[in-house]
């Protein structure tokens, strides 16, 4: 069955629209934080940072939105049951039937990859709206896919028969394929539609389907990969079916380079001996004993081609071939300890996480470089496992979680000393800052404040322009008092007419200054009222930071007691998570390498059943060879001729 490693993404008409978020408009930061984290790949970034939003309700404008891509990041770091309540409560929520529909889709997607295969026939089940095409195809694949994986191939071939049907040539059909097209879900459903057929016991429409996909053009590697499978499936079938000859012409599709090679060349060698064709059954089993001796098909060979000669009368030969298996199987059965020392050893994940470091923890991370190992060869049979994958996978989020507690435990430290140095400053500085504005007396300023407020009402009600004189008016209104007060002294009965002169000139100038005054009146009023403004303003500052500081000084320090304590209760959840991650990281590490032992006893007991059979047919050939002694030694006492 194909993978579906290639088609894991999150892409975002999964989280409820046919558009590209970066056309919509993000209305809420925060939300736009998340998703430039997750478009960058950093998805425990991403993640983290969504619930802290989510705790301080900082995306309430994408509710719905943000719930959905949280499921999905859980989703990929396998963590289904949790996920699965999110959906559920979206559900309960009445959202959106297409979000609905591929929440329960990629649910059962991740169920499937972890063999939980009812509870993926479960979500399957409740998807009730129809996914976009793209997605509907593989929604299809993958119910088959859990169908076969519990061995209820009958329905399997049901549920694929709408899908797998072939596309009829139209009038684009002589165009050449595209090398770079990804193979589509329709693809695969037909080869999983022939293994279906063949497994329910149609092995002739089964064999027609497959011998379709394996007589199929191929423009790229992956449709190639896929036809060497059908013709390799195809092949073993025939097979099984007692029809060498046609299995033999079917596994010489198989390409030479392929990673279905090995299998193939073994099948062919075995139709050729099913014909009675030993010499025919040598050449491909002779090309297969020089491979990689990790291969299961390549140690078979290996007693294959002394059989084989055997079958042709080259006894000497055959034991010759059989005795040099049986040295490559004691060789191998070394080859094998050493690597299972090194597994045991901690170089095999080491060198693993040593040689694919990544930023972060995510289900989507693969291993691209394999580490030195003794034995590198043996490392497919180890890396081939999904078990393993899965188990190095937790393994490696499990070092990424140890690492970045640690981190936080330093980060704790430095934020410890922060809060310290921070209470220190605030205890040396506020008493200052509250002498100083002490000092600026604000009780005696609203006072002269509001004296100065009545004295503007006053002048207003009034319309004493006098009252807005400036310094220069003032100086003259002062002088036009003293000389009419020294012209008030003197008789005007007896004024000369200098005296007359002098009083009208003051007269005059008394006049124009009630004038000015008068004409100045509005304007001056308009910014003194201005300027009074300004005054409450800055007062009223002044008074919110005074009432400020009282409050911070009574405030600060419980919130720095409250700060205290948050760390502190943090800095014991860290350090109590810390030897629980460690002693998890352990032991998943030992099950990693576990596994991969288990792996590598799998191949020892291998090489142990065709030691033994290598051994018990040179015993064949030693009996025979006696046999043949035996019978062409002389009875005694009879004369020579």
């Amino acid at each position: 069955m194909p993978s579906f490693a290639a088609t894991w993404y999150l892409p975002w008409t999964w989280f409820g629209g046919e558009e590209d978020p970066l056309v919509n408009v993000v209305r809420d930061p925060h939300y736009g934080d998340t998703l430039f984290h997750f478009y960058q790949a950093r998805y425990f970034s991403s993640i983290t940072g969504l619930m802290v939003s989510q705790h301080f309700e900082r995306v309430a404008n994408h509710a719905d939105e943000a719930e959905v891509l949280r499921g999905g990041m859980l989703l990929s770091y396998g963590m289904h049951k949790e996920a699965g309540q999110i959906f559920a409560q979206l559900i309960e929520k009445n959202a959106a039937p297409p979000v609905r529909a591929r929440a329960w889709y990629y649910l059962a997607k991740i169920r499937y990859q972890r063999g939980f295969l009812a509870d993926a026939e479960d979500a399957l089940g409740r998807i009730d709206v129809r996914l976009p095409p793209e997605l509907d195809d593989d929604r299809v694949l993958l119910h088959a896919n859990v169908l076969m994986a519990r061995g209820a191939y009958a329905d399997a071939v049901t549920v694929l028969n709408d899908i797998a049907a072939e596309v009829k040539p139209g009038k684009d059909a002589k165009k050449q394929p595209d090398p770079a097209a990804k193979l589509s879900a329709r693809q695969y459903a037909r080869y999983n539609l022939g293994v279906a057929l063949v497994k329910s016991g149609d092995v002739a429409g089964g064999s027609a389907l497959l011998d379709g996909i394996g007589r199929a053009p191929a423009a790229n590697e992956e449709a190639r990969a896929l036809r060497d499978r059908a013709n390799l499936a195809l092949g073993f079938a025939a097979l099984q079916d007692g029809r060498p000859a046609d299995a033999r012409a079917v596994l010489q599709r198989v390409r030479l380079a392929s990673l279905q090679a090995n299998k193939a060349l073994l099948g062919f060698g075995w139709a050729a001996d099913a014909l009675k064709q030993p010499r025919e059954a040598l050449v491909p089993w002779t090309e297969l004993v020089g491979r990689d001796p990790s291969d299961a098909a390549v140690l078979e060979a290996r007693i294959a081609v002394p059989y084989a000669l055997a079958s042709l009368g080259a006894y000497g030969q055959s034991m010759e071939r059989y005795n040099e298996a049986i040295d490559s199987f004691a060789n191998e059965n070394r080859a094998l300890d050493e690597s299972i020392a090194a597994v045991r050893s901690g170089k095999l994940v080491d060198g693993l996480l040593d040689r694919n470091p990544g930023e972060e923890m995510g289900w989507f991370w693969t291993i691209a470089e394999l580490p030195e190992l003794p034995h590198a060869g043996h490392l497919k049979l180890v890396l081939a496992q999904h078990k393993f994958q899965e188990a190095f996978k937790n393994y490696r989020d499990l070092r990424f979680l140890e690492n970045n507690l640690d981190g936080w435990r330093d980060k704790l430290v430095v934020y410890d000393d922060m809060l310290a140095n921070r209470k220190r400053a605030f205890e040396e500085r506020l008493p200052k800052i509250r002498a100083e504005q002490g000092a600026l007396g604000i009780d005696k300023l609203q006072a002269r404040r509001d004296r100065l407020a009545g004295e503007l009402q006053a002048a207003e009600q009034a319309a004493d322009g006098a009252a807005f004189a400036d310094d220069g008016q003032r100086e003259l209104q002062r002088r036009l008092v003293a000389i009419q007060e020294v012209l008030g002294r003197l008789n005007p009965a007896n004024d000369d007419a200098e005296t007359a002169r002098a009083r009208e000139r003051a007269r005059l100038a008394a006049g124009v200054l009630g004038w000015n005054l008068a004409q100045d009146h509005a304007p001056r009023l308009w910014e003194a009222q201005k300027a009074m403004k300004v005054t409450d303003a800055e007062l009223g500052e002044a008074t919110r930071r005074d009432a400020a500081l009282a409050q911070a000084q009574r405030d600060e320090p419980g919130r720095f007691a409250d700060f205290a304590k948050r760390l502190a209760l943090l800095d014991g959840r860290v350090k109590a998570l810390i030897p629980r991650v460690a002693a998890l990281s352990k032991e998943q590490q030992g099950e990693v390498q576990e596994l991969a032992v288990a792996e590598l006893m799998l191949q020892k007991e291998r090489l142990a059943e065709y030691a033994t059979q290598a051994r018990f047919a040179v015993a064949q050939l030693y009996d025979r060879g006696n046999d043949k002694s035996d019978k062409n030694a002389k009875p005694a006492g009879e004369a020579k001729p």
